[in-house]
């Protein structure tokens, strides 16, 4: 199944239509179905504002890891970018969190898919559906990557359609002033005239980055494929560039049709304004429409995670930071034993969720952990940005595809993520993944610094 590292390498199959769904998969997160609920309970019609502002300070890490990307095409992730760049510790930092990042956030989408199951089959064991997909997407992605690259084609494709559908939906319901069975009428006015744009001051608006920081977690993942992609050069700047119209479309529009339509304060918090929507639209399929949506949503990420957690493990072996077998390919180039390793961990994490007394306490402290580590490989990017154009100021000159705003930007958005980490402080159902997430580094340290003494060691 497997063949010795050398013999073939990751192969460049992914093409501009694959590269572009999976930058649009990775955009429009779980949490904009599910987590818009919350979001627009705690901070209003100023969730807008929110998503935007996150959208925006995204974009330049998606430029600097572009930049950079292409700077040497030999970069098979970001995780090569450190290293080469920050040294070698920061290559075993970025490529172990990564990994850490997408198995925790597989876990939570696993679970999150077992209940989405759940609607349909209510008496069937949870632990069947999470298995069952788990099982699925391995077998598919031990076939080849361009088999990855259609399956986040059509699972991106299902939730840009729910999208359009919802705003295409909304704007014909604005267009005949719809009245809901409670009285309310749908306008834009309903964006400003009940509070204003923000109904909860301050710390409410504050309070919103909490779930939609998590609904951009994977924007990332052009950057993991770039070693499989044909033509980096000419389809990663594209896919790139589209992130803003994705952010005002995909969020800004959606979510501002859906408050135009139903007041801010009748969302409620703990459903999907989407089925709300579909619902008072007079499309009684709605719910189970969404459903499967949603589903797919969560298959989408999990599969991006045992995508991303593969190839990490794969250019962490390179390194001898990882066991040399996670560089053994299968014969149709595919990390398999990667694949393996990382699809095993997601089932013990699996029975521990379900083995909670909350579940949803659970899936909560797991999306806010991964958020975290997710800030701190973004920071990373940056900051190797920052180096990058310090130590070769000739390959930045040389660029085609420079980041606007350069270093200067780099320090806005990282001081924008520390003021992220003050607001996650801020809550307590996030304060507590504050307190966690520091274990991680810790053992990683120890890791390091256990195999930096083994290395010097075998060369004495």
């Amino acid at each position: 199944m497997t063949s010795v590292d050398g013999d073939r390498e990751l192969q460049r199959a992914l093409s501009n239509r694959h590269l572009q769904l999976i930058a649009i998969g990775g955009a429009i997160g779980t949490g904009l179905f599910m987590g818009s609920g919350k979001t627009i309970s705690l901070a209003g019609p100023s969730v807008l504002l929110v998503y935007g502002v996150i959208g925006f300070m995204l974009f330049f890490v998606m430029r600097a890891m572009g930049e950079l990307l292409l700077s040497n095409l030999g970069y098979r992730s970001f995780r090569d970018i450190a290293s080469d760049i920050l040294g070698p510790w920061a290559g075993f930092f970025t490529g172990w969190t990564y990994w850490f990042c997408w198995i925790v956030t597989g876990i939570a989408d696993i679970v999150a898919v077992a209940g989405y199951v759940a609607f349909w089959f209510p008496d069937l064991p949870r632990w069947i559906p999470a298995v069952s997909m788990i099982l699925l997407l391995l077998a598919l992605n031990l076939v080849t990557v361009k088999l990855f690259g259609e399956l986040e084609f059509w699972f991106a494709l299902v939730k840009i359609v729910a999208i359009v559908a919802l705003i295409v939906t909304g704007v014909v319901m604005l267009a005949i002033a719809f009245q809901s069975p409670d009285g309310h009428r749908a306008t834009l006015a309903n964006l400003y005239n009940d509070g204003g744009v923000f109904p909860h001051g301050f710390m409410g608006f504050l309070g919103g980055f909490q779930i939609a920081l998590f609904a951009f977690v994977g924007i990332e993942l052009v950057g993991t494929a770039a070693a499989e992609t044909k033509d980096p050069e000419r389809n990663l700047p594209k896919a790139i560039n589209s992130i803003p119209l994705r952010v005002v479309l995909f969020y800004v529009g959606a979510l501002a049709i859906i408050m135009a339509i139903t007041p801010w304060r009748e969302i409620e918090p703990g459903k999907s304004p989407f089925v709300a929507m579909f619902a008072l639209a007079g499309l009684p399929a709605a719910a189970a429409i969404i459903n499967f949506v949603v589903l797919t949503s969560a298959a989408s990420s999990a599969n991006s995670g045992i995508f991303s957690t593969s190839r990490m493990l794969y250019g962490l072996g390179h390194e001898r930071d990882a066991p040399r077998r996670f560089t053994r390919l299968s014969g149709r180039s595919v990390p398999a034993n990667a694949l393996v390793f990382s699809c095993a961990c997601l089932i013990p994490g699996a029975a521990l969720l379900y083995g909670s007394n909350s579940i949803i306490e659970a899936f909560t402290l797991v999306t806010t952990v991964s958020a975290l580590l997710f800030m701190f490989v973004w920071s990373i990017i940056l900051v190797s940005y920052i180096v990058y154009r310090r130590r070769r100021p000739s390959d930045h000159l040389a660029s085609k595809f420079k980041m606007p705003g350069g270093v200067f930007m780099c320090w806005v958005v990282l001081a924008f993520f520390a003021a992220m980490l003050v607001v996650l402080a801020l809550f307590d159902d996030t304060r507590v993944a504050l307190l966690v997430t520091p274990i991680w580094f810790a053992i990683l340290a120890v890791a390091w610094a256990f195999i930096q003494r083994r290395r010097t060691v075998s060369s004495l």
